[in-house]
């Protein structure tokens, strides 16, 4: 396993939300059980395929007998109305904070409205610029969203560091160039990845080089 990059410094990093910033797992589940059953599908089949993607695409995979739109607004809004259990990645808020406003981003997969309720509810920050799956025309895997962040934030793709969970999310941040943590809270078996993986952000700090870069470093 590689380890967390101390080593180099960053212009903006970027977080992903579900599962690197909060844990909305448990939500995402019982919402998508309950569409799949529904529908008369195996949901067993549809869960490891779902998490990192867009939802409108991964019901394209499983259902394009079904009216995408209209099931994808449907299970929009029973995610937004699950709720209770989300909560944040622990040291995910303190460490947001700690970073300079204009040098971060959220980018996630899910829509606009289901990403500003679970940042509410996590009780986090909210982001400075959040890309979202409404923004792009490619959902992860591919790199769109990663690279329309970089963009946006006026900062060279190959000077970011993502910060991702999910297997679709690291092969986006690949394909953009960019250099990646991975986050492991939420993983219930470890992931085989060549990327860092941490369980957190407790033992995580933020510095600021003298040119205004971002630098990691580890508490202890």
């Amino acid at each position: 396993m590689t380890t967390i990059p101390t080593d180099r410094s960053f212009a903006a990093f970027l977080f992903d939300m579900d599962g690197t910033l909060l844990d909305s797992i448990a939500s995402a589940n019982r919402c998508w059980k309950n569409w799949a059953e529904r529908h008369g599908l195996d949901f067993a089949q549809i869960q490891p395929t779902m998490h990192g993607m867009r939802a409108v695409e991964t019901i394209h995979r499983w259902a394009p007998h079904l009216d995408v739109e209209t099931e994808y607004a449907a299970l929009t809004q029973a995610e937004m109305e699950d709720l209770d259990d989300v909560v944040a990645i622990s040291g995910a808020d303190m460490f947001l904070r700690a970073l300079p406003r204009d040098r971060w981003a959220l980018v996630t997969s899910a829509p606009r409205t289901l990403a500003e309720r679970r940042i509410a509810a996590a009780g986090l920050i909210d982001p400075p610029l959040l890309v979202t799956a409404d923004d792009v025309a490619r959902g992860k895997p591919a790199p769109d969203c990663f690279l329309l962040a970089a963009e946006r934030l006026g900062v060279s793709p190959a000077q970011c560091l993502v910060w991702e969970d999910a297997a679709a999310g690291i092969a986006a941040a690949e394909a953009a160039g960019m250099q990646v943590v991975v986050i492991g809270a939420t993983h219930a078996s470890p992931m085989e990845t060549v990327h860092p993986v941490i369980g957190g952000y407790d033992d995580l700090e933020v510095l600021l080089t003298p040119e205004g870069q971002l630098q990691l470093a580890v508490r202890g």
